[in-house]
């Protein structure tokens, strides 16, 4: 059987998909796209070392004519449900980095696409193929602690000092104009993924921003917390953002009928986990480091992000081959949409001074009609007249002395971090 033809969106973030698609028996890389020439002649550099032939292109309009079965959007995560769309429309199956979508019109028109298309459509949110994550989604699909009643995950990632690196001092990056809920998928989207249920209400809170880091160009130096109401009655409580602590915590709890599960913070790897016998209150608690269960050989291949990486893209191409894996691992367009607009929402209920805010269920097209037009986002070109404020409490945003922008651009260009 030949293998599936894909390109990729985006030669930053997309090097590990890249990784993957390399030493993949079911896939090839065949295109990749990018706006900075120097990350494509890395690429070919690449290629010409294991011998494949990559076409490169500047841009997405040249790069969507190539011939390829599917494309991987690894390009700006404000950014991937415009594109996404233009690639399901072109008949070609379609993987999205964080974040689906940046406003409830795209969640609709997204969602339709996919359905219009009838081309797969999978959400890369690795943290929910980690090993321990992927190991309680593993255990929880078992029943080992019961229905869930409440759920913690956590991303706390102080990006300050590698801010260079990751907005190159462009003003307008998206990074600079995000609202502290909107990267909520990391925390939120492995307890939707263990337990399966979607989210029926949700209350945004959020920390006090740094304005000192912001007059630096640093954005971001605030946490959007999210309590959502899920389906069943649990509560989960999502928090992410850049809050000061060394080294980033990715932690999870998940709490159950029956017992409970939970991966421990400061770089601590293993899972621990509670289940209760058959007298009240008395059980037997483990404490293990889990293994891959799904493809372990393989996924040794690539282990971006803890071998995460590997699975996202791994179970992209299995469900697009028709195999149970993919059916069941990918994460689909409905899921992927349901963590994305928690955070949408989430900042919604945090500016209405802490208001619960329904979720709507996308699934069911008679609810999609109220949020068709609905653009509303801190981005003007996206959102015109329903320009959301990037900070609560801030009618006009602060200036910041484009001074701030050069300096972070110099230590970019100079390859180097922001360190005062």
């Amino acid at each position: 059987m030949a293998k599936l033809k894909i390109g990729v969106f985006g030669a930053g973030r997309g090097k590990t998909m890249m990784g993957v698609l390399y030493n993949h028996p079911e896939a090839e890389l065949v295109a990749v796209c990018d706006k900075y020439v120097p990350l494509l002649e890395q690429v070919k550099g690449v290629a010409a070392e294991k011998g494949c032939e990559v076409a490169t292109y500047e841009s997405f309009d040249e790069f969507i004519k190539h011939d390829m079965d599917a494309v991987v959007l690894a390009n700006y995560a404000n950014e991937h449900a415009t594109y996404a769309i233009r690639v399901l429309e072109s008949g070609r199956h379609v993987m999205t980095e964080v974040l689906p979508c940046e406003t409830m019109a795209q969640a609709v028109a997204l969602i339709e696409a996919v359905e219009k298309s009838g081309k797969v459509y999978a959400y890369a949110e690795n943290y929910c193929y980690m090993d321990r994550t992927f190991e309680m989604w593993r255990r929880y699909e078992n029943g080992d602690i019961g229905e869930a009643t409440y759920g913690e995950g956590e991303y706390i990632h102080d990006c300050s000092a590698i801010w260079p690196q990751i907005t190159y001092g462009e003003r307008d990056h998206w990074r600079n104009r995000m609202h502290p809920f909107y990267y909520c998928t990391h925390s939120l989207g492995p307890l939707m993924t263990m337990t399966g249920l979607r989210p029926k209400k949700v209350v945004g809170i959020m920390t006090p921003p740094d304005m000192d880091y912001y007059q630096k160009g640093i954005s971001m130096m605030a946490a959007g917390i999210e309590m959502v109401t899920m389906e069943n009655g649990a509560v989960f409580k999502s928090i992410h953002g850049g809050l000061k602590r060394e080294p980033g915590s990715i932690n999870y709890e998940l709490y159950g009928k029956k017992g409970c599960m939970e991966t421990q913070r400061f770089g601590d790897p293993y899972l621990n986990v509670y289940r209760e016998g058959d007298k009240t209150c008395r059980g037997n608690r483990e404490s293990y480091f889990p293994q891959k269960f799904v493809d372990a050989e393989l996924a040794s291949l690539e282990g971006g992000h803890g071998g995460s990486d590997f699975y996202a893209t791994h179970f992209f191409i299995q469900k697009i081959l028709g195999r149970e894996s993919g059916k069941k691992y990918a994460i689909d367009v409905y899921t992927a949409v349901d963590m994305g607009i928690c955070g949408i929402l989430a900042y919604r209920s945090c500016l209405n001074g802490g208001a619960p805010v329904d979720v709507p269920d996308l699934r069911d097209p008679a609810q999609r009609d109220a949020y068709r037009n609905d653009n509303a986002c801190t981005t003007p070109e996206v959102a015109g007249d329903q320009l959301l404020p990037r900070f609560p409490g801030y009618d006009e945003e602060p200036e910041v002395p484009q001074e701030a922008y050069d300096k972070i651009r110099d230590l970019w260009l100079a390859g180097k971090n922001f360190e005062n």
